[in-house]
């Protein structure tokens, strides 16, 4: 599985390793993502999503909700 936050869209990024003597090697920066499960109290059902902690955030003030719907108008998601 991809390592891509399904709110926000974060995923894996590139960059350098940067050494004393300015070497540089190749190196990943992962975002920080986690499985949570949410209460979807409009549909009676738990939902489980593989998210990142800033969109775990962006849940708690918005509502879980008010996401799934924003995410299902833009991007044609349905969960």
């Amino acid at each position: 599985m991809a390592r891509v936050c399904v709110i926000t869209g974060k995923k894996t990024i590139s960059g350098n390793n940067v050494s004393h003597a300015n070497n540089r090697t190749k190196r990943k920066f992962y975002p920080n993502l986690q499985r949570k499960r949410f209460y979807v109290p409009e549909d009676d059902r738990w939902v489980t999503l593989r998210v990142s902690t800033s969109a775990i955030r962006t849940i708690n003030k918005k509502g879980i909700g008010a996401v799934l719907a924003e995410l299902q108008k833009e991007k044609g998601i349905i969960l």
